[in-house]
């Protein structure tokens, strides 16, 4: 075994100091993952790969326990957990937008509606994923793995515990399906 795979052993064990090593083992890594998320989205200037790879770590230590044996595994769950945050801040920015509880005075023309922020798309994309996850779940797993956690298709292929012809199907059926779900 690996030093990682034998520190998130020790982690489902129980032993939490063993969770932080792991992740100070990994955190160049998940800094580089972090940085390519929110290269795709350059107008998130309030989050930045600090930011979301620590947010992902609380996330990650918050939980009773980490379903995690792997490398692979371990990167396969941090790229859920960084769709959750910038979903979360998506989410919380979409908020403040709107006035975060202020009273909200209506203008009259549509001008305000036909700008496009950049956590509409992020939300968009969250909301296209969970409807993808419905239909088919593995696939929703295999776009989630792929874009926002880099991962490649043999990475997801042993993730997922299947062969890369499968996730190489999954992605081209996720794309198709996605397509129609953003149009």
């Amino acid at each position: 075994m690996t030093e990682i795979t034998t520190l998130l052993a020790a982690v489902r064990n129980g032993d939490n100091r063993a969770g932080e090593e792991a992740f100070g083992i990994l955190y160049d890594d998940l800094r580089k993952l972090a940085h390519s998320r929110l290269s795709q989205h350059k107008t998130f200037t309030l989050l930045d790969t600090n930011s979301l790879v620590h947010d992902c770590y609380l996330k990650l230590v918050s939980g009773q326990s980490w379903p995690i044996e792997n490398r692979r595994h371990f990167f396969a769950y941090a790229s859920h957990v960084m769709r959750s945050v910038i979903v979360d801040f998506a989410r919380a920015r979409q908020a403040e937008r709107r006035g975060g509880g202020a009273e909200v005075v209506p203008l009259d023309t549509n001008l305000s509606d036909q700008l496009s922020a950049p956590e509409n798309d992020v939300l968009r994309i969250n909301d296209a994923l969970d409807a993808l996850a419905k239909i088919d779940e593995r696939a929703a797993q295999v776009v989630e793995m792929r874009y926002f956690g880099g991962l490649t298709e043999p990475d997801i292929a042993e993730s997922l515990g299947v062969s890369e012809r499968t996730v190489r199907r999954s992605w081209e059926k996720a794309k198709v399906l996605l397509t129609v779900e953003l149009a």
